[in-house]
């Protein structure tokens, strides 16, 4: 199949348009933002550069991102949902958006009917690390130490009642251990905290893997199905006894109420730069393999897992207000 070229992906978005109002409206003629709700050099901002800068060569336009980090990475969500939808204003979906209606008394959006899910990308590829000078050799050796020491041993994450988050919360009553959670805006931070020796360990996503391979931390464990291949003699909690696999697949969405055409022609754009050579090498840096979902199936996935979203927090009982 030939690379889609800007004027294919304008063609494909023109055919589509909703009246012959906006068919006659040349789409993008400026730049498009993105909001990325992590700081800047976390995986999912250096794979959502990466897939914008390649996307906008395709639309004629620049995709600026906007890094706005806080409340769990959902900071960013009630502006995406008040925004105009023109399609000059996107942001990264994913499921702590999705979950935090159900987590607050009085939520501010509904990730199932105020905004337009334009296509599901990859996800995230989570484990523990801990600072390479620790005593702890193994996952089993930092359990140990954590059951001997209630309370005191912390773990960082990319904020509260994340995915990341709540499974490190089961991971500490399976083992009859007490951690205590500290958050940050991102994943960046945790990692330099773990490295200054603010936390004892990072459970979060790959950005902490090269220091792994650099020799300043130690990664414990991964929390996908099988061995990171950049990572082969890290065990998976499969394999530390625990039937758990955590992914968190997330995407790119707009506002509700879209043009049809060009939702399409973003698309579009989004695939191929999501299959293109620069970013499936930023993917394999980070060991988040595509987790493509188009347009339709995106919007049902969202409406499918909100379900579970809410059901999860029911059952755990977790508020934030």
């Amino acid at each position: 199949m030939h690379k889609p070229t800007r004027r294919h992906l304008l063609a494909l978005g023109a055919a589509t348009l909703a009246t012959p109002a906006v068919a006659q409206q040349r789409y993008p003629d400026h730049p498009i933002k993105l909001f990325v709700p992590w700081t800047a050099g976390s995986s999912s901002d250096v794979q959502l550069r990466s897939m914008c800068e390649e996307a906008g060569k395709l639309l004629g336009q620049a995709i600026v991102i906007e890094n706005r980090p806080g409340a769990s990475g959902t900071l960013h969500a009630q502006a995406l949902a008040q925004a105009r939808p023109d399609g000059y204003t996107l942001g990264q979906m994913h499921l702590s958006v999705v979950r935090r209606p159900f987590l607050v008394k009085a939520p501010q959006w509904d990730a199932t009917t105020d905004f337009t899910h334009v296509m599901r990308a990859c996800g995230w590829m989570y484990g523990v690390a801990i600072k390479a000078d620790r005593p702890w050799k193994s996952w089993a050796e930092f359990i140990a130490h954590a059951r001997a020491n209630p309370g005191k041993v912390t773990f960082a994450t990319s904020g509260i009642a994340t995915t990341n988050h709540l499974a490190m919360e089961e991971l500490g009553e399976r083992e009859n251990v007490q951690f205590t959670h500290v958050p940050f805006r991102g994943s960046s931070e945790g990692a330099t905290a773990v490295l200054s020796a603010t936390v004892d360990c990072i459970a979060d996503s790959s950005v902490w893997v090269p220091q792994v391979e650099a020799g300043a931390m130690r990664a414990l464990c991964v929390w996908t199905e099988t061995r990171v291949p950049r990572l082969p003699g890290v065990p998976t909690l499969k394999e530390l006894g625990h039937d758990m696999v955590v992914t968190s697949p997330y995407g790119v969405s707009g506002p509700k109420g879209m043009d049809p055409g060009i939702t399409r022609a973003l698309h579009d754009a989004f695939k191929a730069a999501l299959d293109g050579a620069p970013n499936t090498a930023v993917r394999g840096q980070f060991d988040m393999p595509s987790q493509y979902l188009g347009t339709a199936d995106y919007t049902a996935y969202i409406t499918q897992r909100a379900g579970y979203e809410r059901e999860m927090v029911a059952r755990l009982g977790i508020h934030l207000d």
